[in-house]
């Protein structure tokens, strides 16, 4: 018997249950993802007016990117309607970048062993990693390079940019120079496009170059000419070619070493991206060294500079139309360096529980984790719950579903997929032998969506190989019921799901 027939029979035009992953859901990305909510959502979600950090706990499959997804799209909603007070998005869930750049900076002792490596992972990393991917957005949308998956509500709009003022320019120049890891064209050539872009003038940049040119010029002329008047000897013509060249130098050797300095630094203690020290410094020695003193860069070890960093970029969305900053972090059990271990991913994510970061003015932080990770939170010291402060930060310790809301998720997709007209729901599925009770006791020991859908599918597949289309049965019987479920949980039990 074919699924299909089976499937229009009950009024569903499609099978809402073949999909598994929400990344790759059509189900959930076209319906569910603005109608089908979980009821810890407006906790999670909060009021983009105001962005606050989230954290969610949840077992494989029990939703938490499908979550993550419609926090992104509840907040592309709601920057269309807020144009001038919209939230500016960082999906911080691609971590092999950022963690291969920082395995390649470490000796080979400590980065040939994952637990070394993690060990030597800090908060500042988790900062740069953030900013990273914000910083490149922004210059993207500056520039106009608009990613095609990218809504017209994060563009920035010319008449804020020429709002800017001198210091600001200079700031998201630094922050660029600092964090931009496009790919697309070299970094030279993208960062002087961003800065005619923000019509940043550093004509008067080159005068000590051109005075320390002027002065050995003028030096040579002068001991060549004292030299060969028979005035100075030539060792004194000699000395005083050197000392006036010097002298006309040293302002520009000066600058070139500190920017030389300064360029080392972001190189050696920005681990998390690719930089090139020469590149570096062609581009600090552009910008006057008087617009460089004192300017928060990533070269030290330490988190200072970056929330004085994270500070500047906030303040410059705030110029560019964007009031808030939402970073959405998800799928760290995903990493090949992570492997998804509990020990390993609770090495990369415990530096992220610093309340500093999670209450950091204006930044709001969905963090999606693994349930494994909440049992050591759990175990944690005291110290280390001072620090994090978990009691402040919104915290879901179990993204939990009951057989109710599994059974209402399940409603959901069906009447996505219904024909038009019909409103199908999951137990007319089902023989009148299996109660609506039992319906809800079976979800309910499936604990998550994954497996409901999972569970779904293959009983409407065990179904139709029992039957053929010329004696076709429309309701699935308890017989197949129970066993396609207890099949599955023995599935289950062997798997450790």
């Amino acid at each position: 018997m074919n699924i299909h027939t089976f499937l229009e029979h009950h009024g569903i035009s499609r099978n809402p249950f073949a999909e598994e992953d929400a990344q790759t859901d059509p189900v959930f990305k076209e319906f569910c993802i603005s109608s089908a909510f979980h009821p810890v959502w407006d906790k999670v979600y909060g009021d983009p007016s105001e962005p606050s950090t989230a954290i969610v706990f949840g077992a494989k499959g029990a939703g938490k990117t499908a979550i993550g997804l419609q926090i992104d799209r509840h907040l592309d909603r709601y920057n269309r309607q807020h144009l001038n007070n919209r939230t500016f998005v960082i999906r911080y869930d691609d971590f092999n970048p950022f963690l291969d750049h920082f395995q390649e900076r470490l000796p080979n002792r400590i980065a040939k062993k994952p637990e070394r490596t993690l060990d030597a992972w800090r908060l500042w990393d988790h900062i740069d990693s953030i900013l990273c991917i914000g910083v490149t957005r922004l210059v993207d949308r500056v520039l106009d390079q608009n990613n095609a998956n990218d809504s017209v509500a994060t563009e920035v709009r010319d008449e804020d940019l020429r709002k800017l003022e001198r210091h600001q320019a200079r700031d998201l120049l630094l922050l660029s120079l600092a964090y931009d890891q496009s790919t697309g064209e070299s970094f030279s050539d993208r960062w002087n496009g961003l800065r005619r872009k923000l019509g940043y003038r550093n004509w008067s940049v080159g005068w000590d170059f051109g005075l320390a040119i002027a002065s050995v010029i003028i030096a040579l002329g002068l001991s060549s000419w004292l030299a060969y008047s028979d005035r100075l000897s030539p060792m004194w013509a000699g000395a005083l070619f050197l000392l006036v060249s010097f002298v006309g130098a040293a302002h520009y050797k000066w600058r070139w070493l500190r920017c030389w300095w300064m360029a080392r630094g972001i190189r050696k203690h920005m681990r998390v991206g690719k930089r090139d020290t020469r590149a570096l410094h062609k581009t600090l020695l552009s910008i006057p060294f008087s617009e460089l003193a004192s300017q928060p860069l990533p070269r030290f070890d330490r988190t200072d500079d970056r929330y004085e960093m994270l500070s500047k970029f906030q303040l410059l969305l705030a110029r560019l139309g964007f009031s808030g900053v939402i970073v959405l972090i998800d799928r760290v059990d995903e990493p090949h360096l992570l492997g998804g271990k509990p020990e390993l991913m609770r090495r990369f994510v415990w530096p992220l529980l610093d309340n500093k970061l999670l209450k950091h003015s204006g930044v709001g932080i969905k963090l999606l984790l693994p349930q494994e990770l909440h049992r050591d939170v759990e175990r944690e010291s005291r110290e280390f719950h001072e620090r994090a402060r978990l009691d402040k930060q919104n915290l879901v310790p179990s993204f939990h579903w009951t057989g109710e809301a599994l059974y209402d998720l399940a409603q959901s997709r069906m009447m996505a997929c219904a024909a038009e007209g019909q409103s199908p729901e999951p137990r007319k599925l089902f023989d009148e032998n299996i109660s609506y009770e039992r319906l809800l006791a079976a979800m309910q020991s499936l604990r998550v969506p994954r497996h409901l859908f999972r569970f779904l599918y293959r009983v409407l597949v065990e179904h139709c190989n029992k039957y053929t289309d010329s004696d076709p049965h429309y309701k699935i019987d308890a017989s197949t019921f129970e066993t396609s479920l207890a099949v599955y949980m023995r599935e289950l039990e062997t798997t450790g799901g």
